[in-house]
């Protein structure tokens, strides 16, 4: 124990906070330690100096400064940029999960920056192996190779910018990550590429403003490690699905201050309008499984932190498929969780969380619950109730998927909507009765459970899984860069390599895979629901068929922004998909009938005031034997005007997944000032020179394309933007 005078906490937060002025002394400044720690025989609080000399506190075992299984205590004279860690005595008796090792220092699990980085080494393990494989207590002291935590001092001018605070419904999320966005683009400067502050620069703070995104969905920027066998073979974690401390900002990606420059690159963003959404992983850490390292959960209270094994506490639960699974019924644990949002919310100024392999939050015990503690937490919080909540609705355990079953107002990723777009446009047939409630905003999984069509995250592509480009290019997956012999990576990816197996200069090939694509991205943003795109997939970005890229921190994970040159033929083609997206993205927000946050009402539901009709080819009304024809690969949807607006055009919309083109005919509407073409995904130059269909009874669809038609109400109608002028 150090001759430092100990003094007793003045607050029950848990972390370290300074104070310039000690609140039961004022003439003194320092910083206040907290940490629970219910099982420990004692604890130590570990200081580090610049030159990472430790001084050890040993906290008393006794009132004021344990109480409620909290050691706490104040000390005077420290500063933010402390560096410091904990060292816990306990049992340690893995048969029993009990891990306290005092030889292994741990990060804080409230720290707010960490210094250093986690080098792989056999004194991060608790444990040895013996002779018959036992094991054994493991006394190398793994301090040297342990990132520190660091005090944390949140001082930071806002400028008073305020939260977009855009509506769901109006929401356009773009799926990005923070280094793979800017480590190719030519025009941020290299020291900025791949950081916070890359996607500061002008230039990507104008291109995200003009392709129309409403938010950027971040891959986690919480400190997180890579896992041993990446190290092993040279790789290294690159999407961030690892968490080391959950509320620490990762490093890697700053030039140097990861809190300030995380807090700039927000408020960038937020002067532009586009909200700030956190991919957040609250259900493993980097300690793996019960075989893994103790760095922080494991060392502190791994009974406490982590599911085990009724029968054999030795054993890690593993719900996540990444070693161990966060108890977040605990409420030590649940804790931790709301008091990690709440600081992203408050700190940071977030705007929203997507929750990874959500499902674990709202479990007790076994058993998924929609009325489980952790949702009634986050539905009465006054902070955390007021932001966007996205969740992955599955994981790995018995009961994990529960798409559909997150209460309001969470919304959640809708993989069946992705499954059943990519099998109609790949020419699956049999789906035209799924296709129908995809494009309304999946009512069969919403509607009876009182929530809206923002509750569906409708997507295509996204990180986890192919890149749009590649999954017109590819009919399997080659992961095997990845190290594991391609056994990675999902087997069920609903593509189509339009008759080559990777790149192609045929130019047939690529003619249909780029048709391919608008018809993909055309359908997704004519979609009722909340759309995401995947960063790169509106310049037909690819990851060479990679559809698991989690450790591909190198140009195969990077965006390829070489279209920018817009000299070479695929240059070109990558250019003119972007100028495609600007403007698909600049119609759905213009046009309120696609983005309706109400479950659409059919002729059959309300015969009078109904807002869609599906029609078939003939112009009639579908019947039940139209619905049922598995050849029929054409769907025909009629959108009706919103009657409360003083606009009140129709939409025709003509969906043809077949290989044959098709002739629609189309219905007559009386007092009809003008029909025209908006958008046919078959053309190469999509908004131009389309004809006008006024008059005409029929209009020829081509296979694996989109035709939408606009009925105006008068000349020259203001419902819909001159997308020709703007192309």
């Amino acid at each position: 124990m150090s001759s430092v005078n100990l003094h007793p906490a003045a607050s029950y937060e848990l972390g370290a906070r300074f104070y310039s002025q000690y609140p039961l002394n004022k003439n003194l400044s320092g910083v206040q330690f907290a940490l629970s720690a219910p099982e420990a025989h004692s604890v130590e609080l570990c200081l580090f100096d610049d030159k990472n000399r430790e001084v050890r506190i040993t906290i008393p075992d006794r009132y004021p400064y344990l109480r409620n299984d909290v050691w706490r205590l104040f000390v005077p004279g420290i500063k933010p940029g402390q560096l410091y860690g904990y060292r816990i005595h306990g049992e340690w008796n893995p048969q029993a999960g009990q891990r306290h090792n005092p030889a292994k220092l741990l990060i804080d699990p409230y720290a707010q920056k960490l210094s250093g980085e986690m080098q792989w080494n056999e004194t991060l393990f608790d444990y040895t192996l013996g002779e018959n494989e036992e094991w054994r207590i493991n006394d190398l002291d793994s301090a040297e190779f342990m990132p520190k935590s660091v005090v944390v001092e949140h001082e930071f001018d806002w400028e008073n910018t305020p939260a977009p605070a855009h509506q769901m419904a109006n929401s356009i999320i773009y799926e990005l990550n923070v280094r793979g966005f800017t480590m190719q683009h030519p025009q941020v400067p290299e020291k900025l590429r791949g950081t916070y502050l890359g996607l500061c620069e002008p230039v990507i703070i104008d291109y995200l403003k003009k392709l129309g995104v409403t938010a950027v969905e971040l891959l986690p920027v919480t400190s997180f490690g890579s896992e041993h066998r990446l190290d092993n073979q040279g790789l290294q974690n690159y999407w961030g699905y690892n968490p080391l401390a959950l509320m620490a900002p990762e490093a890697s990606l700053a030039v140097d201050d990861p809190v300030t420059e995380l807090k700039t690159m927000v408020k960038c963003l937020h002067q532009a309008g586009i909200e700030v959404i956190l991919d957040v992983v609250f259900n493993h850490t980097t300690e793996g499984g019960n075989d893994g390292p103790c760095l922080s959960f494991r060392g502190i209270d791994n009974g406490g932190y982590y599911l085990l094994n009724e029968r054999d506490p030795e054993i890690s639960i593993n719900h996540s498929g990444c070693g161990n699974t966060l108890k977040v019924e605990n409420p030590m644990v649940m804790k931790l969780v709301t008091d990690t949002l709440r600081m992203w919310v408050q700190e940071y100024h977030i705007d929203g969380f997507r929750f990874d392999l959500a499902p674990g939050l709202g479990r007790k015990g076994w058993l998924y619950d929609s009325n489980s503690p952790f949702f009634q937490t986050i539905y009465q919080d006054p902070v955390l109730s007021c932001v966007k909540l996205i969740a992955e609705p599955w994981d790995l355990a018995p009961d994990g998927y529960q798409l559909g079953n997150f209460p309001r107002p969470w919304s959640e990723w809708n993989d069946r909507y992705r499954d059943c777009v990519r099998s109609f446009w790949r020419g699956d047939q049999g789906l035209l009765g799924q296709m129908a409630e995809r494009l309304c905003g999946s009512s069969d999984i919403y509607r009876w459970k009182g929530r809206a069509p923002s509750a569906s995250i409708n997507y295509v592509c996204s990180h986890d899984g192919f890149t749009l480009h590649d999954l017109v290019s590819y009919s399997h997956k080659h992961n095997e860069a990845n190290g594991e012999h391609n056994r990675d990576g999902d087997e069920h990816n609903f593509s189509w390599n339009c008759g080559r197996e990777g790149e192609s200069r045929d130019s047939k090939i690529i003619a249909l895979r780029e048709r391919y694509k608008r018809s993909l991205l055309a359908t997704l943003f004519l979609s009722n629901g909340v759309s995401m795109l995947q960063a790169g997939d509106e310049f037909g970005n690819s990851q060479g068929g990679n559809n698991n890229a989690y450790c591909q921190n190198n140009p195969t994970g990077w965006l390829d922004w070489s279209w920018l040159d817009n000299k070479t033929d695929e240059q070109q083609r990558n250019y003119q998909l972007m100028r495609f997206v600007r403007l698909l993205i600049r119609a759905r927000k213009e046009n309120r009938v696609l983005t309706r946050d109400r479950f659409l009402c059919g002729i059959e539901e309300d015969p009078e005031n109904y807002e869609v009709l599906w029609r078939s080819m003939d112009s009639k009304l579908m019947r039940s034997g139209d619905w049922q024809n598995p050849r029929n690969q054409c769907l025909f949807m009629h959108l009706l005007g919103d009657q409360s607006e003083p606009c009140e055009c129709n939409f025709l919309v003509l969906f043809n997944a077949g290989v044959c083109e098709q002739i629609f005919k189309l219905p007559v509407v009386e007092d009809l000032k003008k029909r025209e073409c908006l958008l046919d995904t078959s053309q190469d130059q999509v908004f131009s020179e389309l004809p006008d269909f006024t008059g005409q009874t029929t209009v020829k669809v081509l296979p694996h394309s989109v035709m939408i038609l606009k009925d105006e109400c008068m000349p020259d109608c203001p419902a819909t933007p001159d997308l020709i002028a703007h192309y």
